[in-house]
Order: structure tokens, then sequence, then C-alpha cells
């Protein structure tokens, strides 16, 4: 069994729950991870990733190894029949059968590069590692996906939604970088799935996520529209999908204010983390009694736990 995008849950429901279980008794699994170990390879930064993936590892009763590919490890070449002349120093083929003797799950953070539309849709890391490796593979956090944190936020919304069809809303955001589009991604197909939720995604036009992904979902661009009622505001920026990687809007009036969650059913605000305070959202509303965005984090652990969980039950 891998985990790499929100399409491997086969009912968000009864995993949603099954986390909440979890994280009642967090130990109660202890012995189930013994003597087998985690892999942790990070192509990019982490916070929340690494010490919750790591902490749910060690609730199973896992060894873990962490190793930073990027500053720690050799530069992998991924395309089949290279001619390797030129930087790259090791073949995914040989990277991924060797640390598959060292692992019982590899767990891979790789982000999109940004410039190469089609190269991070291949999701090249995340594929090379699936194609050569022989164990199985974790996605903490890929080019086009991160489904750990989208399972996350719906246990969070599961523990805080107070009637049967609560309205969310997935509001971009403003940010000086360019950011990609992996969580939003994932947290769109997690809403796919919610069968009693209403879901609206808000952005400036031009800013429309892969359409392959959003499919159906209701979007509106009046940003005060969408808010009318909402019950919970996740807040995230992704930079532009069609006129890939760019910033081409740095409007701030699309930051979340505390004027513009008084247009909602008193939701509550949510965000993945890192975030840029007083750009994505206002110090009044992130530091209010609605925001959850430290119980979103702290989630994470028992989201990574449960994935680790149902791939340690099926491993022989």
């Amino acid at each position: 069994m891998n985990f790499i995008s929100i399409q491997n849950i086969d009912s968000l429901d009864k995993w949603v729950k099954q986390a909440l279980k979890i994280k009642k008794n967090p130990l109660k699994n202890k012995k189930l991870g013994k003597n087998k170990a985690l892999v942790m390879l990070f192509f990019n930064s982490s916070l929340r990733t690494r010490l919750s993936t790591q902490k749910a590892a060690l609730n199973l009763g896992m060894n873990v190894m962490v190793m930073n590919f990027g500053s720690e490890g050799w530069t992998l070449e991924y395309e089949d029949g290279a001619i390797m002349n030129q930087g790259a120093s090791e073949h995914i083929k040989e990277a991924a059968a060797v640390v598959s003797q060292y692992a019982d799950i590899i767990a891979i953070r790789a982000f999109a590069g940004l410039v190469d539309k089609e190269k991070d849709n291949a999701e090249t890391v995340i594929s090379g590692f699936l194609k050569y490796a022989t164990v199985p593979i974790v996605n903490m956090e890929s080019a086009t996906g991160h489904p750990m944190q989208s399972l996350a936020d719906a246990i969070t919304m599961a523990e805080h939604k107070t009637k049967h069809r609560p309205k969310v809303v997935l509001t971009w955001a403003p940010h000086p970088r360019a950011l990609p589009q992996a969580v939003p991604n994932s947290f769109v197909e997690m809403m796919q799935k919610q069968s009693t939720m209403d879901f609206v995604i808000t952005h400036p036009e031009g800013y429309e996520l892969n359409p392959e992904i959003t499919k159906d979902s209701i979007i509106e661009y009046d940003q005060d529209k969408a808010f009318e009622n909402a019950d919970f505001i996740y807040a995230k920026n992704w930079s532009n999908y069609k006129e890939y990687g760019q910033i081409t809007n740095s409007d701030p009036n699309w930051t979340v204010t505390a004027d513009k969650m008084k247009l909602t059913n008193n939701a509550k605000f949510m965000h993945c983390l890192p975030v840029r305070r007083n750009v994505i959202v206002t110090d009044e509303v992130i530091d209010s009694e609605n925001s959850v965005v430290i119980e979103q984090a702290n989630n994470r652990t028992y989201s990574a736990q449960l994935v680790l969980q149902k791939i340690l039950e099926n491993v022989k």
C-alpha cells in the first residue's frame, strides 16, 4: 500500500473517525511498528511535516531515519537511458533500490519546481521512487499534492463543525513568493469527498487551479460574496497555474481581515502554516479564538499515524 494522494482514501468519513480514535489513545498500537524502520527523505524544508510524521512513527514504535536529501544526498538523475556526464551523480534506479533495503516505509517530501509544468505534473521524484523502490511510499508533499495535510484538515473540520452541512471556503490570499498548488489541490480533492459540506473556492480571475482537479467545484471570484455565511475559511496562496509559477496578482484586498470574517457565520479560520502574518491573514484573525491553525498542526500527527498504521497492517 502506498499513500500518494487523497484518491488513496477509500472512505474519508471512516478514515477521519479512525484518526480521531487514534488521537484519543495514540500509543495503543505502540507494538505495531516494532523493528520496523521509516526512512524520511526531505528534498525541501519542513517543520510540521517532519516532526509530526516522526512523532507518528514513534507512537507506533517505529525506528526513524531522516535525511535532508537536498544538502546531504547525491544529486539524482531520473531519466531512463540518461548519459550521466553532467551534474547528477546517482540514478534513481540505484538510490530507490538501496534506500528500500534500509526501510520498511519511505516517506518523501519534494516540492514543485514551478518552472516546468509538465515535469511537475509528472511528479518526477515521487514517480521515480514508486517505480524503483520495493517498499511502500508515503507522500509528505509532492509537486502537486499534500494529502496528509488535507487529511489533517478533514480531521480538524470534523472536530469543529457545529451543524450538519457547513459551508467551507478555500480562499486565495497574496504572498511575496511564488508557491506551489499542492496544498490547495489536495484540499479540493478532499472536499470533493465530503458529501455533507458545501464548498466554494474563491480567488482572483486568472488564478484557477488545474481544472482536472477542481472539476465541478464552485468558483466565486468575489471574495466577500464567497465569505457570506461560511463556517470555515481556509486561506492559502498559490502561484498562477496558467502562467505557470508566476505571481500575476498581489492585491492586498485579498488578505483575510476581521471585517471579512464578520461576513461569515462566525467561521473558524484555517491555514496549513507557515503563514505570512498581515499578508495572508491579519494578526487579529489568526490570533482570535476562532483560529484553529495550531490544532490543525497538531492533527498532522494523527493523519500521519493513521497512514503509517494502515501501511504497517499490510506489511508482511
